[in-house]
C-alpha cells in the first residue's frame, strides 16, 4: 500500500526527521534513539532487522547501507518504508534475525497489542531478538499521583494511547507470545516537580534529564522503557 500519510504523520509531517528542541518528549526520544543506535551498530553486518511501527523510517535509512533492514508503517510509505499492518505483518515465518518496535505498542488497543506481539514472535528467528521501547502508564509521578488522587496519569490522551498500560503488563503480554525478557532498562524517572520543570524546558534541561536517567535507572519508576526480548 502507498499513499499520503495519515494518522500524525498527516498533521505534523515528518517531526522525527528533526524534532523540536520545544517538545515536551525530546530529552527521552533522544536518549532511546542513542540506544536503539547502539544497538543496531553492535549488529553484525547484513543482519536482517524490521522496523515495525517505523514511521517516518529514519534508522531505516540510517542503517541500510550496513543493516538488510526494512521498514513497515501503518501510516506511513515510502521507498524506505512498507505500509502494512502489524496485526498482519507482510512476511512469512522467521524471516528476520533482528526486530524493532519503538513507541508503537501503546497506539494499538488492548485488543490488538497481542496479536502485533504474536505477528513480531511470528516473523523472528528462533534465537533472534525484539527490541521494544514502551511508555510507562505507573511511572514514579504517576504512582504519587494514585496514591494521593487515585488515579494514574496516562502518557498521552486516550485517544493517541489507546492501550497505555504499566510496563509489566507488557512483559507478560511478551512473555504469554513466548518470548524471554533479557533486557530492561529505564529513561526518566519522573520525580516530582523536576519532571515538571523538564518538561516546560526540554532543551534546556536535558542535562537533567541525563542526570536523573543516570542516577535513577529504575525501569519501573521512568517514563520509558527499553526491552529486549529472545525468541527462544
Amino acid at each position: 500500500m502507498t499513499g499520503a500519510p495519515t494518522g500524525e504523520y498527516a498533521v505534523r509531517g515528518d517531526y522525527h526527521r528533526e524534532p523540536s528542541p520545544d517538545w515536551e518528549f525530546y530529552p527521552t526520544y533522544l536518549a532511546k534513539l542513542a540506544y536503539v543506535r547502539g544497538y543496531l551498530t553492535s549488529l553484525p553486518p547484513g543482519t536482517r532487522v524490521l522496523d515495525a511501527g517505523c514511521g517516518e523510517g529514519v534508522l531505516v535509512e540510517e542503517f541500510r547501507d550496513r543493516l538488510a533492514i526494512e521498514g513497515l508503517d501503518p501510516n506511513y510509505s515510502s521507498a524506505s518504508v512498507t505500509r502494512g499492518s502489524l496485526l498482519a505483518l507482510p512476511y512469512a515465518a522467521a524471516s528476520f534475525e533482528r526486530a524493532t518496535c519503538l513507541d508503537v505498542l501503546e497506539h494499538l488497543t488492548f485488543k490488538d497489542q497481542p496479536k502485533a506481539i504474536g505477528e513480531l514472535f511470528r516473523v523472528i528467528r528462533p534465537g533472534g531478538e525484539l527490541l521494544v521501547s514502551i511508555p510507562n502508564l505507573a511511572h514514579l509521578q504517576s504512582r504519587v499521583h494514585f496514591l494521593l488522587q487515585g488515579r494514574l496519569i496516562h502518557t498521552a490522551s486516550l485517544e493517541k494511547h489507546p492501550g497505555d498500560r504499566p510496563v509489566v503488563e507488557y512483559l507478560d503480554m511478551a512473555r504469554r507470545a513466548g518470548f524471554r525478557l533479557v533486557e530492561r532498562r529505564g529513561i526518566f524517572p519522573t520525580v516530582p516537580i523536576l519532571t515538571r520543570w523538564i518538561r516546560k524546558s526540554p532543551a534546556r534541561l536535558l542535562p537533567l534529564h541525563r542526570a536523573l536517567t543516570r542516577l535513577l535507572p529504575v525501569p519501573g519508576w521512568c517514563f520509558l522503557n527499553l526491552l529486549r526480548f529472545k525468541r527462544p
